[in-house]
Formats: C-alpha cells, sequence, structure tokens
C-alpha cells in the first residue's frame, strides 16, 4: 500500500467514526428531525467519499477492497452538489448501516497496513 493511501483510509476512518458517534442513540424520526446532526454527518459523509475518491486515483488496487466505493463516492457526490435532492432516508441508511461495516473494513485494511510496516 503506497503511503499516501494509507492516509486517506485513516481520513475515511475517522470521518466515518464521527458519524457514527453523531447518529447514536438516535433513530430516524430523531435524525430526520435534527437538522444539526444532519448537517453533521452529512459533511463526514461527504469526507469519506471524497478521501476514498482520492484513494481511487492514489491506488486502485486498494481501492478495489473496499465494497461498493462507486456508491460511496456516488453518495458523496449528491451530498456536496445535488443538496436540493438529498434523500434523509437513504443518508440514514448509510450513517447507521453501512458504515459501521465500512469502519471495520478500513479498520481491517488499516491493520494490514500496520502489520506490513512493521514486519519491514
Amino acid at each position: 500500500m503506497r503511503p499516501e493511501a494509507a492516509a486517506l483510509l485513516w481520513d475515511a476512518r475517522e470521518a466515518a467514526k464521527r458519524v457514527t458517534e453523531f447518529v447514536s442513540g438516535l433513530d430516524e424520526i430523531g435524525y430526520r428531525s435534527d437538522a444539526l446532526r444532519r448537517s453533521a454527518v452529512e459533511r463526514q459523509l461527504e469526507i469519506v467519499g471524497e478521501a476514498l475518491n482520492s484513494l481511487r486515483r492514489v491506488d486502485a488496487e486498494t481501492a478495489d477492497q473496499i465494497p461498493e466505493l462507486h456508491r460511496i463516492v456516488g453518495l458523496r457526490n449528491v451530498l456536496a452538489h445535488a443538496y436540493a435532492v438529498v434523500d434523509d432516508g437513504v443518508v440514514w441508511v448509510a450513517a447507521s448501516e453501512r458504515i459501521p461495516e465500512l469502519i471495520s473494513r478500513l479498520d481491517l485494511l488499516l491493520g494490514e497496513e500496520t502489520t506490513h510496516d512493521s514486519s519491514s
């Protein structure tokens, strides 16, 4: 893994962790009614998507190990460029169901990098 890739994975993981913190204790109705949290979650999802889009450019092999990468980047694009059509239900599912899975994958990839670095 290229050094830039590890930094991008770390950025994505940290933003993803913030998403889980921001939705912790909420249900979808609570999420939809809290403009501050919606804004915070959307911003962190933009960061996740941007970091992983950059990863695709600098280390395609590592990026290929992230399931549904195209959907993650697509959500980022909607959040950044088509804010008027953002579906809070889609964002809620991403934040509450998909992000924990993504964090696990990012942890795995970063753990492999740590293991690889320590054996060098």
